[in-house]
């Protein structure tokens, strides 16, 4: 059975969804070598409508090179609903949502891949929960679901839910499948995030963002049919890396205390080796030991305070303020005078001295870290997740 025969057999069941008044949904379709399927994608987005729900479809041409532009200008040409943009090169598939958000004007925005792995009929359920003011944001999730689902690809299954489990704990959300393409959204929401991803790295780009504006987020299952690389599909290892990188990204200065902890512990390991090597560098070039410690200590210090913007506080280092930096050299020397203090009473009480070194160092690290996280780089609190309405309301 092809894709349209399950397709159909699916749809039946799903004409019947109701949103209970008018709805106007944009749908901004990323579109990028897609002359194969981008009609017939097309067509089964216009399936959908009825006398509750209309349509603003937005085609994103990503400079194909292909026959797609032509495909899409044509469609224009005979159905008012939709609007064809076409970029003068190809920059990926987040610069075409980027582009396709800003130009939306229905109450809700979702995206809708040109490949027909999903089907727009489960967009009606989706939009349910932002019409009854439930939720601000409704997640399609393809491992959530009793619908058609076609299975293929192990390794990029195990992918996908590895980057969702670390997606969740930068996040503090429990999605199942933070890949997904089909997000819907509230337009006044997602016209307010700013996209700086251009290709996949959207996705957990988009969700940290969701997350660190405390909105609801709904999650729901959908059908999914899988293509293989034969049939078009695009991403590819290097987008998963850059995943990864995404989520430590765009997450770590919202990221719950004890990822940032993780995070920080990081960083005082780069700084602790940077610390140990320029010691031992300077010793070997005939630096005394007391000169060579102190300029090791405090060129540790600067690389630190670096690393602590440009990793985990995603701060703007503010160099004329004075300010700033004297916060900063206090906390490091108040936690050098305690590291040397608790040292000294610890090895008067008895301890050994490998281990009442380490417990005052790691008291120290932990110190160092609120120190920096709540007086050098106090971040404003993201507050309470926006709640529900009451019954009723």
């Amino acid at each position: 059975m092809g894709n349209d025969s399950v397709s159909r057999a699916w749809t039946s069941t799903q004409g019947s969804t109701s949103l209970g008044r008018p709805v106007r949904l944009t749908l901004v379709i990323p579109c990028y070598n897609e002359e194969k399927t981008l009609e017939k994608c097309v067509q089964r987005v216009l399936r959908i409508r009825d006398e509750e729900l209309t349509l603003e479809i937005i085609i994103v041409d990503d400079h194909s090179q292909d026959d797609s532009p032509s495909i899409a200008l044509s469609l224009a040409k005979r159905i008012p609903e939709i609007a064809v943009v076409c970029h003068d090169r190809n920059m990926g598939k987040g610069a075409a949502l980027r582009t396709g958000f800003q130009k939306a004007t229905g109450d809700y925005v979702a995206v809708q891949d040109a490949d027909l792995e999903y089907d727009p009929w489960d967009l009606k359920k989706l939009l349910v929960p932002l019409v009854n003011d439930e939720a601000d944001v409704v997640l399609g999730s393809r491992f959530l679901t009793a619908g058609p689902h076609r299975v293929l690809y192990f390794w990029h299954s195990l992918g996908n839910k590895f980057l969702t489990l670390l997606s969740n704990m930068f996040s503090d959300l429990n999605l199942t499948d933070m890949e997904t393409c089909y997000k819907v959204f509230r337009r006044e929401f997602i016209q307010d995030i700013t996209i700086e991803e251009n290709r996949f790295g959207v996705e957990p780009e988009l969700v940290a963002k969701m997350a660190a504006k405390r909105v609801r987020i709904f999650e729901m299952g959908i059908s999914y049919y899988g293509r293989t690389y034969e049939e078009g599909k695009k991403i590819k290892a290097k987008d998963g890396l850059r995943a990864f990188y995404c989520i430590f990204h765009y997450n770590a200065p919202t990221a719950p205390m004890p990822i940032q902890f993780l995070i920080y512990l990081l960083i005082g390991g780069l700084s602790a080796l940077f610390n140990l090597f320029l010691f031992l560098g300077t010793l070997a070039l005939g630096w005394t030991a007391p000169l060579s410690a102190a300029t090791a200590y405090v060129a540790a210090a600067g690389m630190n305070y670096l690393l602590c913007i440009a990793l985990l506080f995603r701060h703007k280092a503010r160099w004329n303020s004075l300010m700033e930096l004297a916060v900063y050299c206090l906390i490091v020397i108040l936690v050098g005078v305690l590291d040397v203090g608790l040292t000294h009473v610890l090895l008067l009480s008895g301890m050994a001295p490998w281990l009442a070194k380490s417990a005052a160092s790691v008291a120290g690290l932990i110190l160092n870290f609120l120190g920096r996280k709540y007086f050098v780089f106090p971040q404003p609190s993201a507050g309470p997740w926006k709640s529900r309405p009451g019954p009723g309301g």
